[in-house]
């Protein structure tokens, strides 16, 4: 099964996973591939460009063979503003897509304590485009903070 996990950023996707993904499932984190192509001590958000470059490489070779594998293993994908086309075939691999979003306000006061400013207008982008998602999966906060 094909789990498709979107939200803005600081949502909580990658702790809705770690809530329902096994050891033996494949999650397809952009940030987790981006920890471990790095070295010691990187951070595990506000990548360099560069790093980010070389992740994104190794994530879109990981989705094309974990895709391949579906009929033996479950794959959580975090695709954060997936486009009506990614949808498109996602829903032809009979995907499940699980919106995560604890609220703007939440998102936002995360973001300001964790994140890169940069990561504000990624945020209120998808809040803009939200319209076009399936209604949130879970509307509660993604654990304490």
């Amino acid at each position: 099964m094909l789990y498709v996990i979107t939200g803005p950023p600081a949502a909580g996707k990658s702790s809705w996973i770690e809530a329902h993904a096994t050891a033996r499932d494949i999650v397809i984190d952009l940030d987790r591939i981006t920890v471990a192509l790095t070295g010691p001590g990187a951070p595990h958000w506000n990548h360099a460009p560069l790093q980010q470059r070389v992740a994104q490489r190794a994530r879109y070779a990981a989705i094309d063979e974990a895709l391949q594998h579906l009929d033996r293993l479950d794959v959580y994908l975090i695709h954060t503003m997936p486009t009506a086309k990614a949808i498109a075939k996602y829903k032809r691999l009979k995907a499940r897509i699980v919106v995560v979003d604890p609220g703007q306000a939440i998102v936002m006061a995360r973001i300001a304590a964790m994140r890169s400013p940069t990561m504000e207008r990624v945020a209120t982008r998808w809040y803009n485009a939200r319209r076009h998602l399936p209604q949130p999966a879970m509307p509660q906060t993604s654990r304490p903070w």
